[in-house]
């Protein structure tokens, strides 16, 4: 294991217990992010980089009973906190690295991840790994429940123009990993960036 998996296990692992306390208004913004994806009922959809689960109930409801929901994460403290929460009976729980799913090519319809860009060590790379197991034409929503500069602010740091999540770096970021961005939105109140992969 990398010192990049070690790092973001021991930072989400020492927080896992009260994650959701600590966040407890996100609800709306995760059940409209996945609004914004257009799934269909029967869909496959994989929650990459789920934590605690908090998207697993919208997406279970988006896809229904007869599609297929799947949260994968590698800290083991979130996904037991997340059965803890009972979000498991919404979605089959994995401990896995996004960077090496172990998921069969093109068998999902989309992916939605979640707080997930700024913590992968390889984002060209890892967002290949995503596009592989996701069909041509198939979706990627990329969010967070607050925008860049309400994040920065909370965490006391300034936006730099080198943020992955900046605009003018994410599209051509997703564009040479397999996907094309479709729309892009950065507000106090959400960031969603969503794409569509490529044939």
């Amino acid at each position: 294991m990398t010192d990049d998996h070690t790092h973001v296990q021991e930072f989400f692992g020492a927080r896992a217990a009260d994650w959701d306390s600590r966040f407890p208004d996100d609800g709306p913004a995760y059940e409209a992010a996945v609004a914004g994806m257009g799934l269909r009922a029967g869909d496959r959809v994989l929650d990459a980089g789920c934590g605690t689960g908090r998207a697993l109930p919208p997406l279970r409801a988006a896809v229904g009973p007869a599609g297929v929901v799947v949260g994968a994460d590698l800290t083991r403290g979130m996904l037991e906190a997340a059965v803890r929460a009972g979000r498991d009976s919404d979605g089959r729980l994995l401990l896995a690295d996004v960077a090496a799913l172990p998921l069969r090519s093109e068998s999902l319809d989309a992916v939605f991840a979640a707080g997930l860009i700024a913590h992968l060590p390889n984002p060209v790379d890892n967002l290949r790994e995503l596009a592989r197991v996701v069909r041509p034409g198939g979706t990627l929503a990329l969010f967070h429940p607050i925008g860049r500069a309400a994040l920065a602010a909370r965490q006391g740091r300034q936006l730099t123009p080198e943020d992955l999540r900046a605009e003018p770096n994410l599209g051509p970021l997703l564009g040479g990993s397999g996907w094309d961005m479709t729309s892009y939105a950065d507000e106090d109140a959400r960031f969603l960036a969503l794409a569509v992969r490529k044939g």
